[in-house]
């Protein structure tokens, strides 16, 4: 076997894998089944009425979407915790965002 030195200085033995973090193939095909589903629900929300469970059902499967996609594909899942802070602070401060905006054009009140 030979021994390689990659760009990051590390040594990797010709015809090895070294152990990578992260889920099988198989794992992120779940994860997009998952995603595929909810993106399903999101649209049904146009064709079906849902009164007024139509705001929060859509932004709970945002959120939900949100954090599978930067857990799972971003791997921040099995990152550093300090980078999933920051997706997640982000996040929030959008959703409060999009909150207040609606609140200013008294968009909760029927």
């Amino acid at each position: 076997m030979t021994t390689e030195t990659t760009h990051d200085g590390a040594t990797a033995h010709g015809g090895e894998h070294s152990a990578e973090h992260g889920m099988s193939t198989r794992g992120y095909i779940n994860i997009a089944l998952i995603l595929a589903a909810i993106t399903a629900l999101e649209v049904s929300t146009y064709y079906v009425d849902f009164g007024p469970l139509f705001l929060p059902a859509l932004l709970i499967m945002m959120v939900v979407k949100f954090f599978m996609v930067v857990s799972y594909f971003m791997h921040l899942k099995f990152d550093n915790k300090l980078f999933s802070w920051l997706f997640y602070a982000g996040l929030f401060l959008a959703v409060g965002v999009y909150v207040a905006a609606l609140g200013t054009f008294h968009f909760f009140i029927r």
